[in-house]
């Protein structure tokens, strides 16, 4: 996947997260983290793909949503692993970088 692949699915991550908000009843709390972070996620998503170093504000979205899918308490076991699922993919895909990203650090490995 190329770093403007990634970009694209971080976007449509932050798009299904925003509508899932919408999707089934959720708690105040839970609907508000919910949508916010889609938005978060989609703005970032638009941002990183002039910036690339911008799509790790994703990351810490994604740790987020894990994190908070657990530590609140009253939550819907749909928004739980909902939150969980698309959490771990905008982590992951947040941690795509361009291709120039690990060739420069080859050089400079191989300069070492």
């Amino acid at each position: 996947m190329n770093n403007r692949g990634a970009r694209y699915l971080n976007i449509m991550l932050g798009i299904w997260l925003f509508v899932s908000a919408f999707v089934w009843p959720h708690r105040t709390w839970q609907f508000n983290n919910t949508w916010i972070l889609g938005v978060i996620t989609v703005v970032v998503g638009l941002i990183a793909l002039g910036s690339p170093a911008a799509r790790f504000v994703n990351t810490l979205v994604g740790v987020w949503l894990v994190i908070s899918a657990f530590s609140v308490p009253l939550l819907s076991v749909a928004t739980r692993w909902n939150n969980v699922l698309v959490g771990v993919a905008i982590f992951i895909v947040s941690l795509v970088g361009s291709g120039a990203d690990l060739g420069s650090r080859r050089r400079a490995i191989s300069a070492v």
